[in-house]
């Protein structure tokens, strides 16, 4: 019989989303801390929130850097530390560009519970839609910064394809484009990447705040995972 951990793993390998469930239900949901969602108002939130290892991932869709720790952190950390109830992550935004502003509407588009999914995908989808980002020709940056606000964003997102990367995502073109030209949102998003930079002096992605403390000169899945494995996450998880 497959392990809880096992099923998880052949979800991701099939490219199955995770569900996760409001943290209201609670009471109802499996010790698979995966399936526990929170919105904590600076970001989105998986896991136990009494997890003795609290981590906040500050990252850009547009990193590169960000990718390889995603890529390379996702089975472990998600599957591992927050399944088993060790770790809570939250995602906070980063935002370098325009793109990264397009791309967190994207993922901030549909319902809550399921962010993760649409940021799983979004991220590790980096490879095919960077290259267009960087290779973007003059006519299509020229459109980029033409028309309403709605526009801009919605010439950014289909000339890099975001809306194939979101339709197994069960997010079709008309709620994107709804998404996209919520310009309170987007002020929304840029206040609080603002905010949540100044909170702990981030100044580039990735980068993770363990228990309330920075964890300097951490910035790939590497360090983070050396810095984990020590009890509740190290001498930077002290409170």
């Amino acid at each position: 019989m497959k392990t809880r951990f096992e099923f998880a793993a052949l979800l991701l390998a099939m490219g199955l989303p995770m569900v996760a469930t409001p943290i209201s239900t609670l009471a109802q949901a499996s010790q698979d801390w995966n399936q526990v969602y929170a919105d904590t108002g600076k970001g989105h939130r998986v896991g136990d929130p009494d997890a003795p290892v609290q981590l906040i991932e500050y990252v850009s869709y547009t990193c590169p850097h960000c990718f390889a720790y995603a890529q390379e952190s996702e089975a472990e950390l998600r599957l591992g530390y927050v399944g088993e109830g060790e770790a809570a992550i939250e995602v906070r935004h980063f935002l370098r560009n325009d793109t990264d502003l397009v791309a967190a509407l994207v993922t901030e588009c549909g319902p809550p519970e399921r962010f993760f999914d649409r940021h799983r995908a979004m991220m590790l989808s980096q490879p095919v839609w960077g290259p267009k980002m960087a290779n973007a020709t003059p006519a299509q940056r020229a459109r980029w910064q033409s028309g309403t606000f709605g526009q801009r964003m919605q010439a950014i997102a289909g000339d890099l394809d975001f809306y194939e990367v979101m339709e197994p995502q069960g997010l079709g073109t008309a709620q994107i484009d709804a998404c996209l030209a919520n310009e309170a949102k987007a002020r929304l998003l840029f206040e609080n990447y603002r905010a949540n930079a100044a909170e702990f002096g981030i100044t580039g992605t990735p980068s993770f705040v363990i228990n309330g403390t920075m964890a300097e000169g951490t910035h790939t899945w590497a360090g983070l995972r050396s810095v984990l494995s020590q009890p509740q996450g190290g001498a930077a998880a002290q409170p």
